[in-house]
């Protein structure tokens, strides 16, 4: 892991392996076994991962919100990755024989989100590459350009290597690139980057709000051939549900890869207030648990990210136990 390190120290952000205080909760009696979360989480340094590791399942934090800052909205969500891992210690374990590593955090430092984000995708393309599911914690929404980039890298050389994207989100994130990269870009800076290499990608946006994107934006989707479906196709309904499956069939079948990136700020207010943008519209978890049920069905899913966790503007915790809850699931259903 020589090279890897290498890689992480000549980058202008820093990296802090899974952190013991992280992790506490209540006790058990050890004649049951472990019982919740904190119990069984398996703490890692990257640098220090081997090959023979069989790790499952890797949570990485991407502590940054110098894209928000940037697009303008309200800072807190660097805080993210620490409010969901308080949340998700405590929570009761319900899954067997699966390792699952904490691998720490990616910090932003000197408001450098660039480093951050080449940091944080060293670090994916690692795990992918050793066939371990990652988790991203964020943080901006800026980290799903990291994130992808990262599984791109992983798989670019290999016979499967179609990556689609499926963003439940209020956003497009699409905007174009001025004078700096947001939170509000990385879909557009996806897109533009592969095109310079002759590549295309499929890119699906779930719950996208009117009130929430410029017309601009939705001619950019339109010139880049972007799928959505508004958030008023995004009830809990079965009819609702079965439609936006069958609408995803095409595109599932037409990519390797499925990388599943949600945005808090997707959720109804009522579940979500701890994001920078938050609205009364938005999804339910029900609809949440249901369509991501049914896109890990497809043995397709190769990573995904919680993005936008706010806990500076949270009430009660909501958005951090739902951000916890979620990826609880995500790890019983995968």
């Amino acid at each position: 892991m020589e090279k890897i390190k290498n890689k992480i120290a000549e980058i202008n952000a820093d990296y802090l392996p899974g952190q013991a205080a992280h992790w506490t909760g209540r006790s058990s009696n050890p004649a049951i076994g472990k019982q919740y979360w904190h119990q069984a989480i398996e703490l890692w340094d990257i640098t220090h991962l081997t090959k023979e590791e069989e790790i499952a399942i890797a949570l990485v934090g991407y502590s940054c919100d110098e894209g928000v800052r940037r697009n303008f909205g309200r800072v807190g969500a660097k805080q993210g990755p620490l409010a969901l891992r308080e949340k998700l210690a405590k929570l009761p374990l319900h899954f067997d024989s699966i390792r699952v590593a904490d691998f720490g955090d990616i910090v932003c430092i000197e408001q450098d989100m660039e480093s951050c984000q080449k940091a944080f995708s060293t670090i994916v393309s690692q795990l992918i590459s050793q066939h371990i599911f990652t988790i991203g914690i964020g943080g901006g929404h800026d980290m799903a350009y990291a994130h992808f980039m990262g599984i791109h890298e992983a798989v670019k050389h290999t016979l499967k290597n179609k990556i689609g994207i499926i963003n439940f989100d209020a956003h497009f994130d699409l905007r174009p690139v001025e004078s700096q990269p947001n939170s509000g870009t990385p879909f557009n800076q996806i897109i533009s980057e592969l095109k310079q290499s002759n590549e295309t990608v499929d890119y699906f946006a779930i719950g996208i709000q009117q009130q929430s994107n410029t017309k601009e934006l939705f001619e950019i989707a339109k010139k880049e051939h972007v799928d959505f479906v508004d958030n008023f196709n995004c009830e809990s309904s079965s009819l609702d549900i079965q439609n936006l499956q069958l609408k995803l069939a095409s595109f599932i079948a037409t990519n390797d890869y499925l990388y599943i990136t949600i945005d808090l700020d997707g959720f109804s207010s009522a579940y979500a207030p701890g994001v920078s943008a938050p609205s009364p519209l938005g999804f339910t978890p029900n609809f949440m648990y249901k369509m991501l049920q049914f896109l890990f069905d497809t043995k397709k899913v190769i990573s995904c990210d919680i993005a936008e966790l706010n806990p500076t503007l949270d009430t009660d915790n909501l958005t951090a136990n739902l951000a916890a809850k979620l990826l609880d699931f995500i790890v019983c259903i995968r």
